[in-house]
C-alpha cells in the first residue's frame, strides 16, 4: 500500500527532486502528522459510525476503490506519467513545506481509505481492547509508511535520473505501479465488512 503511488508520494518525491532532500524530509514530518490526525479520528470514533451506519462503510469503500482505479487508469493510460518523472516546483519555506505535506496527507484519499476501511479489517474485537488495538496496528503503518518514504525520498533524486535516461524502464514503473493500484481497488471493492462493524 505504501509504495503504491499516490498524492503523498508524488508531493515528496517532486518536492526532493526539485528543493532536495531535506525539503523532502520537511514535508514528510508533515504527512506524518496528517496520519496521527486520520489515526485518532478513527479510534475516536470513526468505526463506531460503522457499527451503527454499516452503509456508510460501503459508501467509502467504493469512492476509495474507485479513487484508486482513477490513479491506475492515470498511470497506465497512453501519455501517463510516472511518479519518478521531475516537475517544476517553487521552492518553499520549512514552513509551507510541513503545512503542505500534512494538507496533502489529510486531504489525501488514499489515507482515508487505509484508516477507514481498511485498518478496522484487521481489528477483532475478541482480542481485546479495539482502540489499543487500533492504535498498534496505526503506529506500525506509521513506522513503515515514514521508513518506506524516506528511502524513496533519498533516492528520489537519483532514481529520476535513472530512469530518465531508461524510457523502458519508466514505462514498466508506470505499468507495475498501475496494475498494482487497479489490484488494490478491485480487492477493495469486493472485500466483506470489517469485523469491527459487526460488533456489538
Amino acid at each position: 500500500m505504501v509504495l503504491t503511488p499516490g498524492p503523498n508520494m508524488i508531493y515528496l518525491v517532486s518536492r526532493s527532486i526539485s528543493q532536495g532532500r531535506r525539503a523532502g524530509l520537511v514535508s514528510l514530518s508533515g504527512v506524518a502528522v496528517g496520519f496521527l490526525v486520520y489515526l485518532g479520528a478513527t479510534c475516536l470514533g470513526l468505526t463506531a459510525v460503522f457499527a451503527l451506519v454499516p452503509a456508510a462503510y460501503v459508501v467509502i469503500k467504493l469512492a476509495g476503490a474507485a479513487y484508486l482505479l482513477y490513479l491506475a487508469w492515470k498511470t497506465l493510460r497512453p501519455g501517463g506519467v510516472s511518479v519518478f518523472q521531475p516537475r517544476d516546483l517553487r521552492p518553499d519555506s520549512t514552513g509551507r513545506l510541513f503545512t503542505m505535506g500534512l494538507v496533502t496527507n489529510v486531504l489525501n484519499p488514499k489515507a482515508a481509505v487505509l484508516y477507514l476501511s481498511l485498518l478496522p479489517q484487521f481489528i477483532d474485537p475478541s482480542a481485546g481492547h479495539v482502540m489499543e488495538q487500533s492504535f498498534a496496528l496505526g503506529a506500525v503503518q506509521i513506522l513503515i509508511s515514514m521508513g518506506v518514504n524516506t528511502v524513496i525520498i533519498v533516492a528520489a533524486a537519483g532514481l529520476a535520473a535513472f530512469l530518465a535516461t531508461r524510457p523502458r524502464w519508466l514505462r514498466l514503473q508506470r505499468y507495475v505501479m498501475g496494475t498494482m493500484l487497479g489490484a488494490f481497488a478491485l480487492k477493495l471493492a469486493v472485500d466483506r465488512p470489517p469485523a469491527v462493524v459487526h460488533a456489538s
